[in-house]
């Protein structure tokens, strides 16, 4: 066979697990991203702080940690094709919470049904990303890894906007009739709002579970990493997952780039609604960050490897985020919302470059190395939630200076955006050296 015929031969086998594998992408962004609209949906029915509203990406988030490791043993017991199916189940069955959460109108109802949802996830993230990563030559996966991204956020937009039209359509009017109305009237809007997620939630269950069932007879090849001996030439095998200072990097570089990617996304509706602009033109700002990354994803696809490798897109990406960070504070209004959308720019290729460079040279700690990659989601649980302390921090603070409420929620939900500087610089110093550590050519 010749070099040109076995080259196809290797794209046509591709081809099928790359798209099923996309295909599993778009169903977690569909999920993952309609949190930008249940935060300010659930502040509302709920009566919460901004603080407590961004619990709902906590709880999608923090299952990353709970499940992570265990996902990975049980990949390694059932395989891909059966995890993944039973990922899909479980994602349905967290879709069902929502049912009598909503009956009940109780927070930590839905809380537990997006960590229900977030488990599941584990399961498919734990699984796909590292089996695209591998499925073809290292140099290029960031390049495939893009391709998901376009499916993921793409599919994010359209949860972002079906869900935004569902959930907060009318929601200034309702906040505007429940500081007039008696308690009993209140408790009867707020039970009627919260019923409005009920049948979303069942369509989303019914596919899920259809989706898990059509997984089964899907054709996905065996895949393993490339073994360490061709990374780290001449020295003895490594034996232990700790003598890699750039995997254990890398995680932290995942850790804060995931809690930067869900500010971007999940904050922007309700820094929106703060700076007075309404619920109704506020839902579709999450679709403006995700569609900067898109754009992006699909440059990266085009640029990777061939023009520019994976170190460098990550470079770019951290610069590019400190730039932006420095913008959202120092301007207001619409121009501020702008920025943090563009966000989505300085945020896509951080994902498909930090995999690749942090896998290279883990031969058999490939999978456990996964796993903790995984982990690191959970930055999306713990730094959202110190943004929105931050926030509610400073309006105290404002507010306590003579500041309306209305000026102090503007202002310190920009000031807010701080903590996304350190997040950068961490991604910077992975981007120049700190995925070398320990790696010899």
């Amino acid at each position: 066979m010749s070099t040109t015929n076995h080259l196809n031969s290797n794209k046509n086998n591709t081809l099928i697990p790359i798209l099923i594998i996309a295909g599993l992408f778009f169903i977690f962004g569909f999920v993952t991203w309609i949190n930008g609209a249940l935060i300010p949906f659930m502040k509302t029915i709920n009566e919460l702080t901004s603080a407590q509203s961004f619990l709902v990406a906590s709880a999608s988030y923090i299952s990353f940690v709970v499940m992570a490791l265990p996902a990975s043993y049980i990949l390694n017991k059932i395989g891909y094709r059966k995890g993944m199916s039973l990922g899909l189940f479980v994602m349905a069955i967290g879709a069902l919470v929502f049912i009598p959460a909503a009956e009940a109108r109780t927070y930590w109802v839905f809380l537990a049904g997006i960590f229900i949802q977030g488990m599941g996830m584990t399961l498919l993230q734990t699984a796909s990303n590292p089996y695209i990563t591998i499925l073809g030559p290292i140099e290029s996966a960031a390049k495939r890894i893009a391709i998901m991204g376009i499916a993921n956020k793409v599919a994010g937009a359209l949860g972002s906007l079906i869900f935004g039209a569902i959930l907060l359509s009318g929601i200034d009017e309702i906040k505007e009739k429940l500081n007039n109305v008696d308690a009993t009237e209140k408790a009867q809007l707020l039970d009627t709002m919260a019923d409005s997620v009920v049948m979303p939630y069942i369509i989303m269950a019914v596919v899920l579970f259809i989706l898990g069932i059509l997984i089964r007879k899907a054709p996905l090849p065996h895949v393993e990493a490339e073994p360490i001996e061709e990374v780290v030439e001449g020295e003895t095998t490594k034996t232990s997952i700790f003598q890699f200072p750039h995997l254990w990097l890398g995680v932290l570089t995942l850790f804060v780039y995931v809690g930067a990617e869900v500010i971007a996304g999940d904050t922007i509706i309700a820094y929106g609604i703060s700076l007075g602009i309404s619920g109704d033109e506020a839902k579709y700002f999450t679709t403006f960050t995700l569609m900067a990354m898109v754009a992006t994803y699909a440059l990266g696809v085009f640029l990777i490897p061939k023009y520019i490798n994976q170190a460098l897109a990550l470079k770019l990406s951290a610069v590019l985020g400190i730039v932006l960070t420095f913008c959202i504070v120092f301007t207001t209004g619409f121009i501020s919302i702008l920025f943090v959308a563009a966000l989505g720019v300085a945020n896509a290729l951080v994902w498909p470059a930090v995999w690749p460079l942090t896998l290279k040279g883990l031969g058999k700690f490939t999978k456990t190395a996964s796993a903790l990659l995984i982990m690191a989601i959970s930055g999306g649980a713990i730094i959202p939630p110190l943004y929105g302390k931050l926030v509610d921090g400073k309006k105290l603070e404002l507010i306590t200076q003579g500041l309306s409420e209305a000026a102090a929620s503007a202002e310190s939900a920009t000031s807010g955006y701080w903590i996304l500087l350190p997040c950068y610089l961490i991604i910077l110093y992975y981007a120049i050296s700190g995925h070398k550590l320990g790696l010899k050519k």
